[in-house]
């Protein structure tokens, strides 16, 4: 298949939004390797029948010759992604979350070639040291979070909404800026948290 019908099919199969799609397609047609992240954290032992929308995209991206980027939210997923819950996550243990992305890889090695693509645990980052997020928690205002709808209608409704639930979309933000990424893929669940 050619590059200009597989740009194409990245930016129209599959795709709910895409939030500048003038800028995507000049960075597709630049012809410069992209480098393209999709984060997954590991809250279940199975990667879901949703996660293969995204890693479908992500293996289109890996074939039009760009380098593709899984971070397994080890330390995300101890958090838990607010995200469409209409009351806070309950917390996993460390052990918990590691028992259920034994088997991540493996099955993300169904859609994409999981030896092509550079594979990060966001505890990497994290458990070095909490200073540079910290600064980062400055681009960012209690108001523009609370705006989320998901937010909205938990407060509406009386229902609490954790401190830590409020930083996850930072710290999903720097994953992607810890890896350098120039794309994020992500469901429109994650829409604010991209």
């Amino acid at each position: 298949m050619d590059k200009a019908k597989l740009i194409e099919i990245i930016l129209s199969r599959g795709v709910e939004e895409i939030i500048d799609r003038n800028s995507l397609e000049k960075k597709l047609a630049s012809g410069k390797t992209l480098r393209v992240k999709l984060g997954i954290d590991p809250t279940s032992p199975d990667i879901h029948l949703g996660h293969t929308v995204v890693l479908r995209k992500l293996r289109q991206f890996q074939e039009l010759g760009h380098k593709i980027i899984l971070i397994i939210g080890d330390f995300t997923a101890q958090i838990g992604d607010p995200s469409g819950k209409s009351e806070t996550r309950v917390a996993l243990s460390k052990d918990e979350v590691e028992q259920n992305f034994k088997t991540y890889l493996k099955q993300a090695g169904k859609v994409i070639n999981v030896k092509k693509a550079e594979i990060f645990y966001n505890s990497s980052w994290y458990e070095k040291g909490i200073q540079p997020f910290l600064k980062l928690t400055r681009s960012a205002t209690i108001q523009q979070v609370l705006k989320r709808d998901d937010f909205e209608k938990r407060m509406r409704a009386g229902n609490d909404i954790s401190v830590l639930e409020i930083l996850y979309p930072l710290f999903q933000g720097y994953d992607s800026v810890m890896v350098k990424a120039d794309i994020d893929l992500g469901g429109t669940d994650q829409k604010f948290n991209l």
